[in-house]
């Protein structure tokens, strides 16, 4: 049967044609999902909600790339999932931090020396990634300054994620070296 032909009769509500759009489109839509996220079961999850989303939004359907139509909807859940991780790991690690006795954390702080002392320890890790090379200085960058995950980085730089986590271990070592080699 036709695309076209299909996507009609789904749109309208036929159960059959839109399970033949799930069989046609489901290796593709699990295939975007695992560039994103490694768990399968999450992967299963989320496709599901692609495909729901597909359901629900077919009967407004009014362009001609179906498939890069479902890759925009895939793509979207699956960024929306790991925008919702993230938020659930930064609560969790607030959760963390006002479990931490503040006076602790406060007592060396207010001395000058500490002070002065941070201060220079972060001006010389400054100097280090600087020193990096550009592919790796910006990998740095994002992951610990700007604290993107792997995911992101990957999207944003158009790379795979075994990508991103070479360089940062690249990186962390040239670092590791150049530290080393001061000392």
């Amino acid at each position: 049967m036709e695309e076209k032909l299909l996507i009609e009769k789904a749109s309208k509500g036929e159960k059959e044609s839109f399970e033949k759009i799930i069989n046609i489109y489901k290796n593709y839509v699990f295939a975007i999902i695992l560039n994103f996220i490694k768990d399968s079961e999450e992967v299963q999850n989320i496709s599901q909600e692609v495909f729901l989303q597909i359901y629900i939004s077919l009967p407004k359907f009014k362009e001609d790339n179906f498939k890069a139509w479902i890759s925009r909807i895939t793509t979207n859940k699956a960024i929306d999932y790991l925008r919702k991780k993230r938020a659930r790991v930064k609560e969790s690690q607030i959760d963390e931090l006002e479990n931490i006795d503040i006076k602790f954390l406060s007592v060396d702080r207010n001395e000058p020396e500490s002070l002065f002392i941070d201060k220079e320890n972060r001006e010389e890790i400054k100097k280090k990634i600087d020193s990096l090379p550009e592919i790796y200085r910006s990998t740095i960058i994002k992951f610990y300054l700007e604290e993107k995950s792997y995911e992101e980085i990957a999207l944003e730089d158009n790379v795979a994620i075994k990508t991103v986590e070479s360089r940062l271990y690249r990186a962390r070592l040239i670092l590791k070296e150049n530290w080393r080699d001061e000392r």
